[in-house]
């Protein structure tokens, strides 16, 4: 065995024995280590993994660390960053799923950091609030819809207002989107059409909140195809929740970086986001997997 083996048998033991026995003054104490080289050791196995626990030579930096990440790995990080807002945790689990590149969240804020990206915009940072989760396990049990108002400030002043009719599934957060010029219930029961051709399983109930666009004619036409539709309660929003909360990473991760040129371009972009949210997306509440993984667990 190498000296260089044995280091990282050494402190990986000790890494270890402070999990098991949730105490690191224990474990330091047990092993005679300072509790400033244990976080160093995990700080540096966290970013580069068992290479990261040999000892370096005095003198080593970040910048000639034998173990950082490479310009390759660094370059994707930064384009997933810059391109779709990523967090770091969604970031790894990105880069895992589809380049089979093996890196944790805290080695990708390292890098993140380097660039100076590590600090997403200010209506992007992490809420303390914790909310509990409610949801459907059976596909298309509830879908819930509601509509995004979209305004796009032009040059000359002006504004271009359009609106985002958006159906997410309760239990695999699965979504359709299209987008129109006007807010009526002539366009939502389209887009309800839309629904129904878009999703890969039979829809039992709508559920909207009480405005103008769901009312009569829009009820009956859901009653008519089969489907129950219910509304939520004047003045609970969280009870449509989940579609929301998925308008606002469409502002995050879409709109922010959207540039308004155009209806033809605005509906092929949007039809792109919509493919990247359904089946590329790692998603949060699902631990990385994507709506459409999710789907295919529960239809087994």
């Amino acid at each position: 065995m190498t000296q260089a083996e044995r280091d990282i048998k050494r402190k990986l033991r000790v890494l270890k024995y402070a999990k098991e026995v949730g105490n690191i003054s224990k474990a330091c104490r047990y092993f005679g280590v300072s509790r400033e080289g244990f976080y160093k050791w995990k700080r540096a196995y966290e970013e580069f993994g068992e290479p990261g626990l040999v000892n370096r030579k005095p003198g080593v930096t970040s910048e000639n660390h034998p173990f950082r990440t490479s310009p390759e790995i660094e370059e994707k990080i930064v384009y997933l960053r810059k391109n779709y807002h990523l967090g770091q945790t969604r970031i790894s689990w990105y880069l895992l799923r589809y380049h089979g590149i093996k890196i944790s969240p805290v080695g990708v804020y390292h890098v993140l950091k380097r660039y100076g990206l590590n600090l997403l915009p200010r209506n992007q940072r992490k809420r303390s609030l914790k909310t509990i989760r409610y949801e459907k396990q059976v596909p298309g049990h509830h879908i819930q819809v509601d509509v995004k108002f979209l305004i796009f400030p032009q040059s000359d002043g002006t504004k271009v207002r359009r609106f985002q009719y958006t159906a997410i599934d309760d239990a695999t957060r699965i979504r359709a989107l299209k987008i129109y010029p006007k807010h009526t219930q002539q366009n939502a029961i389209d887009f309800i059409d839309y629904v129904i051709e878009k999703f890969p399983f039979r829809i039992q109930t709508i559920r909207t909140d009480n405005g103008h666009e769901f009312q009569a004619k829009f009820h009956w036409h859901v009653e008519d195809l089969g489907m129950r539709h219910v509304y939520i309660k004047p003045g609970t929003p969280r009870l449509n929740g989940k579609v929301e909360r998925s308008h606002r990473t469409d502002k995050e991760e879409f709109y922010q970086l959207l540039t308004y040129t155009g209806d033809v371009d605005l509906r092929k972009k949007l039809t792109i986001w919509e493919n990247f949210y359904n089946f590329e997306r790692p998603h949060g509440a699902f631990q990385g997997k994507t709506p459409y993984e999710i789907l295919k667990e529960k239809l087994k």
